[in-house]
């Protein structure tokens, strides 16, 4: 697992599998966010099949598929919710960018612009065409 921290209490990753859900309850985490859609994950990694097993370690669970191209303020919305479920949050998809712009534009105007796009680019998920995004959502 590629576990790729954004703040202290909630990181991004790529794709995860079943068998990995109990190791995150042992690092703590207690909520996992899919951001994957299921017509792109493989047979044995669909969101069905992570939810029992995130359920089964005792952690919660947020569907929150984002298509590429189809983002729009609910999905933003529902990934700040996500995040709000308390304690340390994980977020994944194919390869953790779309978790990690998602988590970057639910922080607008809860983190200044500099902040979020530093730890986006220091998890290895440079996003600087997002400032204007960010700003743009934080005055709303």
């Amino acid at each position: 697992m590629d576990i790729r921290p954004l703040t202290p209490d909630f990181a991004v990753a790529p794709q995860i599998d079943a068998d990995d859900l109990a190791i995150l309850a042992e690092q703590g985490f207690t909520h996992v966010i899919c951001n994957r859609p299921a017509f792109e994950s493989a047979p044995d990694q669909q969101p069905d099949l992570i939810k029992q097993a995130a359920e089964g370690a005792g952690l919660g669970w947020t569907n929150n598929p984002m298509a590429g191209g189809q983002l729009n303020m609910e999905m933003i919305a529902a990934q700040r919710e996500g995040h709000k479920e308390g304690g340390k949050v994980l977020a994944y998809c194919a390869s953790g960018t779309r978790s990690a712009i998602l988590w970057g534009l639910s922080q607008a105007g809860q983190m200044p612009t500099d902040d979020i796009l530093k730890a986006m680019a220091d998890a290895g998920y440079p996003m600087e065409q997002m400032r204007g995004q960010l700003d743009m959502l934080a005055q709303q």
